[in-house]
């Protein structure tokens, strides 16, 4: 049996060898950038029922869901053609929207997941929000009638959206809460403002 001898000075010599291309391949490589579409943050501010103000990102528009808004506005017309009373139901259900999203998500940790699209025309991060329990808040006010699916895009949930929003119309939910058999059996779409 043979036996090598190497000096020390070699094994050091080689060893630093060694660990510097290690370190230089590894330690010192810029980290790579994982793509994800997934980001966490604290509800500071609700703006209104699709609308937050996530604390490090910004103002987070929800992604396929349309909320009354607060005041009386162009929109108001989607909301009316599919059934909804009046214009009062619509600010009523505004109020009360805002309310259940503060009680939901305001100062509590929710997760964003963005859509196709990272940013809406104002500049809005556009995402699917994940309360803390595990549930959508974009489905949740959908399922309990606070809100209208987004038709005019086309987004990941859109079919789900629609069978909820289906659902909260036959069980007159939130602003389909006088809801008539008619409105009910109508198939609306309202990809263009009604003639006047």
């Amino acid at each position: 049996m043979k036996v090598f001898y190497c000096h020390p000075t070699t094994i050091l010599i080689g060893l630093l060898c060694l660990l510097s291309t290690c370190w230089s391949s590894t330690c010192m490589a810029k980290p790579s950038k994982i793509k994800t579409n997934i980001t966490n943050g604290i509800v500071n501010w609700v703006y209104d029922g699709d609308t937050l103000q996530i604390s490090g990102i910004g103002v987070v528009r929800l992604i396929g869901i349309d909320c009354p808004e607060k005041m009386g506005s162009d929109r108001d017309w989607k909301f009316l053609k599919m059934g909804c009373k009046d214009h009062n139901t619509l600010r009523a259900s505004t109020k009360n929207t805002i309310k259940r999203v503060i009680k939901l998500c305001k100062g509590k940790m929710v997760q964003l997941q963005c859509g196709g699209d990272k940013k809406d025309h104002y500049g809005r991060m556009l995402a699917y929000v994940w309360l803390p329990d595990g549930r959508m808040l974009n489905r949740t006010l959908l399922r309990e009638g606070r809100a209208i699916v987004y038709r005019r895009f086309n987004f990941k949930y859109k079919k789900d959206f629609l069978q909820l929003e289906q659902q909260a119309r036959k069980q007159r939910l939130g602003i389909w809460h006088q809801l008539n058999k008619k409105a009910l059996k109508k198939q609306v779409d309202y990809s263009a403002p009604p003639n006047k």
